[in-house]
């Protein structure tokens, strides 16, 4: 391809004590907390699917429970950094973000590095489940108008959808289980096949449960031919584990 490469960029390690400042629920499953203090001095990421480890207090063991979330947003003028929750059944993060109030605090750790891709592709595809939204949003936000997005995004129902922005022309194809069990390959793959792609060069990004995540790049890899350099993919939950956060490359 002609544009530029994927730029990886490593990030100085630090630990930050940050403050909650606000609690927003988007969505009956999606919570936001704002995080405030004077810690996210020199907090740097460069990449919409950057992950730090928030670090949330277990009850009788004197280490804190990690798990991996997006930045969803950080705005280095106003010193807030946002973070999105997936509210699941059970689990540290979602016991956390289901009763979290304003003054609490959080550790946050990271990032630890950057993949920076380029945004001056012809068009970019964007795939994955409610785990996946908070990364989608912040990729949509940063895309400049000359370009254009398609996104696939599997929900619960209609209440759980969320609304975008984005200086990029792009269309949402909206996949609801509607009950039946997450985790599942099928939807996603099934909206994929029925969709004509944009003609041009793009890069296709998946994140959802590590074994969706797995067939959703081979599928693009092996039957819509993508280029697999231009092809990202991601765990962010696995069935049956917690606290996954797994890169795929097969």
């Amino acid at each position: 391809m002609s544009n530029p490469d994927i730029l990886r960029v490593r990030h100085e390690p630090r630990l930050r004590q940050l403050t909650v400042e606000q609690v927003e629920r988007l969505t009956p499953k999606m919570i936001r907390v704002v995080l405030g203090g004077d810690d996210l001095r020199g907090f740097t990421s460069l990449g919409f699917d950057d992950h730090v480890k928030l670090m949330f207090p277990s009850p009788g063991d004197v280490k804190p429970q990690m798990r991996d979330y997006t930045p969803r947003r950080y705005d280095a003028q106003s010193g807030r950094l946002l973070i999105d929750f997936v509210i699941h059944d059970a689990g540290a993060a979602t016991a956390w973000a289901a009763s979290v109030v304003p003054g609490q605090l959080l550790g946050v750790g990271g990032p630890r590095g950057s993949f920076v891709i380029p945004t001056e592709l012809d068009w970019h595809l964007l795939i994955g489940d409610e785990t996946a939204l908070p990364a989608i949003g912040r990729r949509l936000e940063e895309l400049p108008a000359s370009t254009r997005a398609l996104v696939v995004a599997e929900v619960e129902n209609e209440a759980d959808r969320l609304t975008f922005e984005s200086a990029a022309k792009f269309d949402v194809v909206w996949v609801y289980r509607r009950g039946a069990d997450a985790g599942s390959a099928d939807r996603l793959l099934d909206a994929l096949r029925g969709l004509n792609f944009p003609s041009g060069q793009y890069f296709a990004w998946a994140a959802a449960e590590s074994r969706v995540a797995r067939a959703v790049r081979q599928y693009l890899i092996g039957e819509r031919k993508a280029d697999k350099h231009w092809v990202k993919a991601a765990g962010y939950w696995q069935r049956g584990a917690t606290g996954t956060h797994e890169k795929i490359d097969d």
